[in-house]
């Protein structure tokens, strides 16, 4: 199967191999097991402003920016943008909401893949369109040593966010990489895209409760069930991409 996978994202792009150096993390719902914090959180807020939104969009919608969310919905609902001022108070009306739930649990199986990775020498980086002021603080509490703020994109960094290429490809200019140098860990359908348009060798960890079609559909290149699942199979899929 990941002999397949790879050979097919290689002919797709016309590259030789994959030089493995770098692999890129989206953060909620792949190191951290928030997206049903999220969902309910956008549900009861966007509804309350008078957006209808259901938490399935929500997770739809996991990686876009906090504005382009809101106007999706407002376009539908109200034939236009929201304005600047109402998507301030919508977002820090969700905000604040989110904040209202316990800490989310670190996702089972992400520490275990990102130890192995670290071990291997790869480059990590945090590819996430979250703006929380305390993400390097939760990342170090959570996964102790693994990431560094130079090898960070947030939701401070991009300026369209996911599903445009445009966080990743601004993830490879920092670290210096080709897009066939790095391979991309995500879970939501817009992050797979905004990893298959950036040209890099995309998996698919379904964490949450869409359809797996969903996920290919995006472009993932290699779809896996879980993080646990994505931890005792990082061995073989390096190795066979190593090898490729």
């Amino acid at each position: 199967m990941y002999k397949e996978s790879i050979e097919k994202y290689l002919n797709t792009y016309h590259y030789p191999a994959i030089n493995l150096k770098a692999v890129l993390f989206d953060m909620d719902g792949v190191l951290f097991d928030s997206m049903p914090y999220h969902a309910t959180s956008w549900y009861k807020i966007m509804n309350a402003h008078g957006l209808p939104m259901s938490k399935e969009e929500a997770y739809l919608n996991e990686g876009r920016t906090g504005a382009g969310t809101i106007n999706i919905v407002a376009q539908r609902t109200w034939g236009r943008d929201a304005t600047a001022k109402e998507i301030k108070n919508i977002y820090k009306d969700k905000t604040v909401e989110f904040a209202n739930n316990p800490p989310a649990p670190r996702m089972p199986g992400a520490l275990e893949v990102l130890q192995q990775i670290k071990r291997d020498g790869f480059i990590i980086m945090i590819v996430t369109g979250s703006g929380q002021d305390t993400l390097l603080d939760r990342l170090e509490m959570n996964f102790p040593g693994i990431f560094h703020k130079e090898l960070m994109i947030t939701g401070f960094d991009v300026k369209i966010g996911k599903p445009n290429p445009e966080p990743y490809l601004m993830a490879l200019k920092k670290s210096g990489l080709h897009p066939e140098e790095a391979v991309v860990i995500e879970n939501a359908p817009l992050g797979v895209q905004a990893g298959h348009a950036a040209g890099i060798f995309t998996i698919a960890v379904n964490t949450g409760p869409m359809d797996n079609k969903v996920l290919y559909d995006a472009g993932a290149d290699l779809l896996l069930p879980s993080m646990p699942y994505l931890s005792k199979e990082w061995g073989s899929i390096r190795k066979t991409i190593m090898e490729k």
